[in-house]
Order: structure tokens, then C-alpha cells, then sequence
């Protein structure tokens, strides 16, 4: 037995979890679990790859901790798109597939699938589990990593029980996501699923549940704000925000720092193929941030953060492994300083810088200067092809006030001349009602 699932097994009457479905005990984690084992060991064995086509419920997880007792090979996948669907199942050659309907029955579809990747074969042979995910393909056909689960899942052992609440806010099919998912369950803390995601759901969710730990990215915790939640729920149980999968900027943590008060603010960090890092945060007010993890090693190339890490995937199924060097590290993409003392900054991703005629421009850098306009609830800054100077910048605007369009751009280039360099100004402002993210709540810079 896995130590996971044996640790939950012992956890009895606890409060494992809360979903649309009802309340949950780690006693009922435990049995379920048991029982898809029951249910599926004459088919399924250790080393076949087994899609999940579900995001986070009880009857999920239990299936995922299932698999995982028995070291299959788990492909989580959250979509409601039928090619998406297909194409992951045919990229992880999947063995089986399953569905789960609302009451936990199991639909099992066993797959024509003879021919087996070689890091499938790899983890079968060493008898150990293994978890598939997908990048979010941003900017271009998105990646298929596979990791040893047992070593993933090893990293959490060994955590103090605690008596917290956490709110499970990314996907199953996400790092971070199950990242926060084993995290708890190691930890015996308390898991709130979310319905749907969105401001309202979650405020009520925490306000109904005591919700002490919210972990989001971002691009939410601002719909937060627009949505003026902290005003209609009473959210005063929250004591951390976690934040992270791209950047923060310092107009935004300064809003929320004004509505969260009390709330402590950290900032993580990881990456699909890395695994999610242990950070601190210098201040609640602060962006500065520093990796400290007994696990994981970095240094700064070029503006760029590279991670070395224990748990890191063993390759891609379908792509070369450009993103790492032959001695093993992963060039993350991400740009940061070194602030001192140990601490980092992320400025960004090097895909999303634009080149405005040679000169490099942090679309971050511009969105936090337009936060400190209060009529802005909302910006996104992204480059767009110039004949002249290769890109030129445009901003999208989110504007709270019923103010003529024209005076709203000049007040707008007023204040970005005045803090700003030339060739960083928008050349382009465009008042919008909303501005462009993904299903994953990042937002959508690249064209």
C-alpha cells in the first residue's frame, strides 16, 4: 500500500472533504478508494496508463488514490472539448479511460492500445507510478511530461497534521492544483472543492466553510476585487493567500493588501515540470521571494531562472527536452533579479517581453504603473507587430467609469509619459469590458 493512502486510512472520522456532492471524512476517502480498487483489479494493473476525465470531487480523488495504490500510470485530464480529449488519450497511449458520474459510479473503457511510450515502460518495469500532464500549449501544441508519481507524492511525506481549511482552487490536471491536493491530504487538513470558478462560488465557499488557506493565481484574486466579494461575504477566516503562475504586479498586491488586510500573502512558484518549489515571501508586502527547497536547486542565467529538482519529469512524450540542459537543468522561461539576501523577483516571461525597436519591454512593469489608477479594475499589456519598430505596445483597459473614451486614452498617456520611458508607452489603449484569460485564470498576452 501506498503510504499516502495508507496515512489516510488512519485518519478515520476527520474532515477529509467538502464538494458539491456533500461532506466527506478521511474514513470515506479511505473506503471508496477502497472499493474502486475492488472494482477495477481484475483489469487494471501496475504500469497501465489510466485517463481520468473529471476535475476534482470526492469520487476523483478516491479513483486517483486507487490508481496510485496500485502504481498505474495516472492521466488526469480536465477539458470539456472532444478533440482536446482525444488527442491527450492517443498522446499517453492510454490503456483505459475512465468517467465517473455524480453518484461515483465507474464507466471503464479499456483502449486498442498495444504499442507503449519508453517512459511508460521505464516506470513499469521499476514498478512505480506515474502521473501525466499536459502544458497549457500557449504557444503552440502543448507538451505531454510524465512524472514518477511515487516520487512526487514521497516528497510530502512527513508533514504535521494540521487542523486548516484549505480551498482547492487549480485544476486536477494542473501542478499546482495537486500540488495543494496532496499538500492537505498529507497534512489531514480539511480540502473545499469549488463547484465552478469564479469570485462569487469561491467568497461563498469561504465564508460558509471557514476557509483559512486560499491558494489562487493572480488574474483571480483580481476578479476578486472587481467583484467587491470582501464587501458581500464575511471572508475574515482567511489567514493565507497563496499566489502564483505568472507574474503579480505591484498595483495589484497593493489593492489587495487593502482589502485583505490581516491576510497574509505568499508567493509560490513552480513549474509542470519541476514541481511546485518551497518559497518565502519577504513581506506580505512584498514581490521579493526566496526558494527554499531541500529538494530543488536554481540559478539565474541570463535573466533566466533554471531549476534542478528531485522531482522533476523524466521527459516529454511528445517534444525533445530543449528546455533542459544535458546536465539536468530545466530553463524555466521565467525572468527574474536577484534582489540580495537570498531573494528573487519575477519580472516576467521571456516569450512576453516586447522588443519595441531593440529596446525590451515587461509588459508587468507597465500593468503595475496603470494599477495606480483607480478608475483601472483591470489591464493586460502585450505586444504587437510595428513595420517600423518591430512591436509597438498596446494595453487593455478595464475602465470602472462612465468617462468619454478619448479623454480616458490621453489621461492614460499622461500618466504613463510621466513615469515611464518613451518607448515603453502604449501606443495603443484599448477600452475594454474585460480583458483575455485562460481557463486556468492566466492571462492571454501571447496572440
Amino acid at each position: 500500500m501506498n503510504w499516502l493512502v495508507d496515512l489516510i486510512g488512519t485518519m478515520g472520522d476527520r474532515e477529509a472533504l467538502v464538494d458539491s456532492s456533500g461532506e466527506y471524512s478521511y474514513a470515506d476517502l479511505s473506503e471508496q478508494c477502497s472499493k474502486y480498487r475492488a472494482e477495477f483489479e481484475s483489469q487494471i494493473k501496475q504500469g497501465d496508463v489510466v485517463a481520468i476525465l473529471s476535475d476534482y470531487n470526492f469520487y476523483s480523488i478516491s479513483l486517483f488514490l486507487a490508481l496510485l495504490d496500485i502504481n498505474a500510470i495516472i492521466v488526469p485530464i480536465v477539458s470539456e472539448i472532444n478533440e482536446e480529449i482525444k488527442d491527450r488519450i492517443d498522446i499517453s497511449k492510454c490503456d483505459f479511460v475512465t468517467k465517473l458520474d455524480k453518484n461515483g459510479k465507474l464507466d471503464l473503457t479499456k483502449m486498442k492500445c498495444e504499442e507503449k511510450r519508453e517512459l511508460v515502460n521505464e516506470l513499469k518495469a521499476n514498478e512505480d507510478s506515474g502521473l501525466i500532464l499536459f502544458s497549457s500549449g500557449s504557444t503552440g501544441k502543448p507538451k505531454a511530461m510524465i512524472h514518477n508519481l511515487n516520487k512526487l507524492v514521497e516528497s510530502y511525506k512527513g508533514k504535521k497534521t494540521k487542523k486548516l481549511k484549505m480551498l482547492v482552487f487549480l485544476m486536477f490536471d494542473h501542478i499546482g492544483g495537486l500540488n495543494t491536493l496532496l499538500n492537505s491530504l498529507a497534512m489531514g487538513a480539511r480540502i473545499i472543492l469549488p463547484m465552478k470558478r469564479d469570485a462569487e462560488e469561491v467568497a461563498k465557499l469561504i465564508q460558509k466553510y471557514k476557509v483559512q488557506i486560499l491558494p489562487a493565481s493572480p488574474t483571480f484574486l483580481n476578479l476578486m476585487l472587481i467583484g467587491n466579494v470582501a464587501g458581500k461575504y464575511d471572508l475574515s477566516s482567511l489567514k493565507m493567500i497563496t499566489y502564483g503562475t505568472e507574474p503579480m504586479t505591484d498595483g495589484l498586491l497593493v489593492r489587495l493588501r487593502k482589502v485583505f488586510g490581516k491576510v497574509r500573502f505568499l508567493q509560490t512558484f513552480g513549474t509542470s515540470e519541476t514541481g511546485i518549489a518551497q518559497t518565502v515571501s519577504r513581506s506580505s508586502d512584498s514581490l521579493e521571494m526566496k526558494i527554499d527547497d531541500p529538494n530543488l536547486e536554481y540559478k539565474i542565467v541570463n535573466d533566466e531562472l533554471w531549476l534542478k529538482s528531485k522531482t522533476q519529469v523524466l521527459g516529454y512524450l511528445n517534444a525533445e527536452n530543449e528546455s533542459f540542459t544535458d546536465d539536468g537543468w530545466f530553463k524555466t522561461g521565467d525572468l527574474v533579479e536577484d534582489v540580495g539576501e537570498g531573494y528573487l523577483r519575477i519580472i516576467g516571461r521571456n516569450k512576453e517581453v516586447i522588443n519595441v525597436g531593440g529596446e525590451k519591454v515587461l509588459p508587468s512593469e507597465i500593468e503595475s504603473v496603470l494599477f495606480e489608477l483607480q478608475e483601472i479594475d483591470d489591464v493586460l499589456v502585450k505586444g504587437v507587430p510595428n513595420a517600423i519598430t518591430g512591436q509597438s505596445v498596446v494595453a487593455d483597459v478595464v475602465w470602472n467609469a462612465d468617462d468619454d473614451k478619448k479623454e480616458v486614452r490621453k489621461r492614460i498617456r499622461a500618466h504613463c509619459k510621466a513615469l515611464l520611458s518613451s518607448y515603453k508607452v502604449p501606443t495603443k489603449i484599448n477600452i475594454v469590458d474585460s480583458v483575455s484569460f485562460s481557463n486556468r485564470f492566466k492571462k492571454k498576452r501571447i496572440l
